[in-house]
């Protein structure tokens, strides 16, 4: 987690050992906070005052007052035309808000789930107590309170059930081209993937249909948007990005070849051997041993 990481707003510092797994920030600039994160592991909360346009999967929805948005790593998402006076936002991984191995993933949660609503637009009187949580929250992280990282769990899990109490939006737009679109959620949600960090975490998406429900449309749209906008179809570049991502890791890290190909996610060592000589035309061993 001792990292930094380049977003649009420009150069972002991200949760350190003190803070492992959690970010918040309150500040005017508001656009500092609010853009698009490159990080894939960290979902977001973000409470928002003023106008923009929040464009999520092949979905986009225009703000103007108090919203609420619930970002999540597995599906793209982007603010655009922003004018906003103040934001609120939480940065956390799922790792850091799950205590346990019977805790419920963040996926199955009706604001982070494919197919799910993550955005509200609230009242002052909806937002106050959403306010209030999250300024106790930065007053905890702040702290050398040694519960804090519980507390601060405790305020997500808050925030969380305020909004499953309310009616999330639905006045979502409909954009002119939606081929273009839809094509370039799925190469963005593609890279997403990308680079693999480590050998027992395989690759989630792996399919058109993954992708397909990942950005709440239908195979065949996804399909067709895809080939349309970019000449070759899904299937073609989740392969070539999966054996790009192969011959990477069989070059640079010392996985052995059944590491990498569950990475990947090939349950057994034979079917991704199979599937990266049908592609590359040689064995993933015979490739190592040539470089």
């Amino acid at each position: 987690m001792d990292q930094k990481t380049l977003h649009e707003g420009g150069e972002h510092n991200f949760p350190t050992a003190k803070n492992k797994g959690i970010n918040v920030h309150c500040t005017n600039q508001a656009d500092e906070i609010i853009k698009t994160y490159s990080r894939k592991d960290f979902y977001k909360v973000c409470l928002s005052k003023g106008e923009s346009l929040i464009e999520y999967a092949d979905k986009g929805i225009r703000t103007n007052g108090i919203t609420l948005f619930f970002g999540t790593p597995h599906i793209p998402y982007s603010w655009e035309d922003i004018r906003l006076e103040k934001a609120y936002s939480l940065l956390f991984t799922e790792e850091f808000l799950k205590t346990n191995n019977n805790s419920e993933s963040l996926q199955q949660s009706p604001l982070f789930k494919v197919g799910g609503t993550p955005i509200f637009n609230l009242t002052e009187e909806q937002s106050a107590p959403i306010i209030d949580i999250l300024e106790k929250t930065i007053t905890a992280y702040d702290t050398d309170y040694i519960y804090k990282n519980d507390l601060i769990r405790n305020y997500i899990n808050l925030i969380i059930h305020e909004a499953l109490q309310m009616q999330p939006s639905e006045n979502f737009l409909k954009h002119k081209n939606a081929s273009e679109r839809v094509a370039s959620l799925f190469l963005e949600l593609l890279e997403r993937q990308f680079p693999v960090e480590t050998p027992d975490k395989p690759l989630k998406l792996k399919t058109a249909r993954d992708f397909a429900q990942g950005l709440f449309v239908h195979v065949n749209h996804l399909n067709h948007a895809v080939k349309d906008i970019t000449g070759k179809p899904t299937t073609a570049h989740i392969a070539e990005r999966i054996i790009t991502e192969a011959k990477a890791l069989l070059k640079h890290t010392d996985w052995s070849v059944s590491e990498i190909g569950y990475s990947l996610g090939f349950d057994y060592p034979t079917y991704f051997n199979n599937y990266f000589k049908r592609l590359a035309g040689t064995t993933p061993t015979t490739f190592r041993g040539s470089n």
